[in-house]
């Protein structure tokens, strides 16, 4: 049995919350499928106009936006009133060769050899907890 005292208020966030937090996201996780078994890979994060870009020097990431399989997006954070909230954003992957508008963090990926995928914000979700 479910102690009523320990459950905690979930939120669902509308899709301009949940493009308004991804923009404040650095830090991501890129949810793909490798040999048929979900994987949540660390990848560094913009939110460009109308999609997701990720830079990303995982072999399985990148072969999967060259197959343009559809992969998700994934960032967390930590609310000052101790709330957490979590969005997702799925589409079809794409190569992208140069971003403009890019934060420094990416950029840096970029020569330490890491490549851009984008992911357009066909579907996004999410919620707040706490």
């Amino acid at each position: 049995m479910v102690d009523q005292e320990y459950l905690l208020a979930r939120t669902v966030l509308n899709r301009a919350t949940c493009v308004d937090l991804l923009k404040q996201s650095t830090l991501a996780r890129v949810v793909i499928s490798v040999r048929c078994l979900p994987a949540a890979l660390p990848a560094l994060i913009a939110l460009v106009e109308d999609r997701v870009v990720v830079a990303s020097a995982e072999e399985s990431v990148l072969l999967a936006a060259k197959r343009h399989d559809v992969i998700s997006v994934q960032a967390d954070g930590l609310e000052e009133d101790g709330a957490i909230w979590s969005v997702m954003a799925s589409g079809l992957a794409s190569r992208v060769k140069e971003v403009e508008g890019l934060s420094q963090a990416v950029q840096e990926s970029l020569a330490l050899g890491a490549a851009l995928v984008e992911v357009p914000l066909t579907v996004v979700v999410g919620h707040r907890i706490g």
